[in-house]
C-alpha cells in the first residue's frame, strides 16, 4: 500500500508540472495574437475581367476511314462453293470474277428447264395441226400454249440463277471481308464477300454528342488528320448526318467525304476530325482558370466586390456553355462587368477579404 501511494503521488506531481508548462506556453503564444476585433490579413489574388467576345466554336471528333459504299455479295441460289478467287484486302476491278458455285447442279437445272421448254414447243405445234384438222378442241390448244409459256418462264429462271451462280465485282473496290471458303455449302442469299466500292470515294464515320450534332450541317468543311500520315491534313466535307441516336451509345453518326489526295487509303484508318464554325454573337467569357466545382453546365466563380474597408471575394454560381481554347462561355450568373478570381480562388471562402495583385 505504501509503495502504491508513493507511485501515485509521483504521477500527480508529473502531471501538475506538465499542466503548468502547457499553460505557460499558451500564454506566451497568445501574447503575439492580434487583439479581438482586428481584421484578418487580406488574401492576395489575381483577377481577370469578364469580357464580351465573339467566340469561334470548334468541334473535334474521332472516326474511322472506309469506302463510301459497302456491298454484301452472295449467290442467288444455294450450293457448294467451287472457288473464291480473292483474299481480304485485295483490290478488285469492276466485272472481275470473285467466286463461283459448283456448276453440276446449276447446269443440270438449266438443261432440265431447256428440255421441258423444247418439249412443250413440240406439243404445241402438234396441237395446232390437230386443231386445224378439227381433231383437237380450242381448250386443248389453249392448255398446250399455257404449258409452253410456263416452261419458257422456268427456263429463263434457271438461266438467271445460273448467271448468279457467279459473283462478279460490281465496281472497282477492295475486298473488306471474306465470309466463306471454297467447298462450303451456302444458302441462297448468304453473304460470301463484302466489297468496298471505292469508285464513289471514301468516307469517315464519326460519332457526335447531341450538343455537337445540332451545330453541324451537310456541306460543312472539316480538316482531317490520319495517324497513318502524320503531319498531313486532308480536306473533308460533311455528307450525311444521322437523324436519330444510336440506341446503344446514344451518339449521332456523322459521315464526311474525303479524297485520298495521292496517298493510299485502307479501311479502318483512325481519323481525327476538326471543324471550325462561324463566329457567333458576343457572349460573356471568363478564363477557364476561374472555374471551380465545374459539373456539366454548372460551375462556381469568385467575383471581387467592394466595401468600405476594402475588397472581398463573393462566391457566385454560374451556368457555362462552350469551351473554346482557354476561355469558357458564361450563360448565366454574371452581369458581364465583374472581375473574377483566376489565381488563389481555391483558398477563398465567401466574403473573405482579398488584395488584388493584378491580372491573372
Amino acid at each position: 500500500m505504501i509503495g502504491t501511494w508513493h507511485l501515485s503521488s509521483r504521477w500527480r506531481v508529473v502531471w501538475a508540472v506538465l499542466w503548468l508548462s502547457a499553460a505557460t506556453l499558451a500564454a506566451g503564444c497568445g501574447s503575439d495574437s492580434p487583439p479581438t476585433g482586428t481584421p484578418a490579413a487580406a488574401t492576395p489574388v489575381r483577377v481577370a475581367a469578364v469580357v464580351q467576345s465573339s467566340l469561334q466554336s470548334s468541334l473535334r471528333a474521332v472516326g474511322t476511314l472506309a469506302p463510301a459504299e459497302e456491298i454484301r455479295l452472295s449467290f442467288k441460289t444455294a450450293g457448294v462453293i467451287a472457288s473464291i478467287n480473292v483474299e481480304q484486302g485485295e483490290r478488285v476491278q469492276s466485272g472481275q470474277l470473285l467466286a463461283s458455285l459448283a456448276q453440276q447442279e446449276v447446269a443440270a437445272a438449266v438443261a432440265q428447264a431447256r428440255a421441258l421448254a423444247e418439249k412443250t414447243e413440240r406439243d404445241l405445234e402438234r396441237g395446232r395441226a390437230l386443231f386445224a384438222d378439227e381433231v383437237a378442241t380450242r381448250e386443248q390448244l389453249d392448255d398446250l400454249m399455257t404449258a409452253r409459256d410456263v416452261a419458257a418462264a422456268n427456263l429463263r429462271a434457271a438461266e438467271f440463277n445460273a448467271r448468279f451462280a457467279r459473283i462478279e465485282a460490281p465496281a472497282d473496290g477492295i475486298v473488306l471481308r471474306k465470309l466463306a471458303e471454297a467447298d462450303e455449302l451456302v444458302a441462297a442469299g448468304q453473304p460470301v464477300l463484302v466489297v468496298g466500292d471505292t469508285s464513289e470515294g471514301w468516307i469517315i464515320s464519326a460519332a457526335l454528342t447531341d450538343r455537337d450534332i445540332v451545330r453541324v450541317r451537310p456541306g460543312d468543311a472539316a480538316r482531317v488528320r490520319l495517324d497513318a500520315y502524320p503531319g498531313q491534313v486532308f480536306p473533308a466535307t460533311v455528307s450525311e448526318l444521322a437523324s436519330a441516336a444510336d440506341p446503344m451509345t446514344g451518339t449521332y453518326e456523322m459521315k464526311l467525304s474525303i479524297s485520298p489526295d495521292g496517298v493510299r487509303f485502307v479501311q479502318g484508318l483512325v481519323a481525327k476530325v476538326e471543324m471550325t464554325g462561324a463566329a457567333g454573337s458576343n457572349v460573356s467569357v471568363v478564363p477557364v482558370q476561374a472555374l471551380l466545382e465545374a459539373d456539366g453546365s454548372e460551375a462556381v466563380v469568385y467575383v471581387i466586390a467592394r466595401r468600405d474597408d476594402g475588397e472581398i471575394a463573393q462566391r457566385v454560381a454560374v451556368r457555362i456553355g462552350r469551351l473554346v481554347g482557354d476561355q469558357v462561355e458564361v450563360l448565366g450568373g454574371l452581369a458581364g462587368d465583374e472581375r473574377v478570381v483566376t489565381e488563389g480562388a481555391s483558398y477563398l471562402r465567401d466574403g473573405q477579404a482579398v488584395r488584388v495583385l493584378g491580372a491573372g
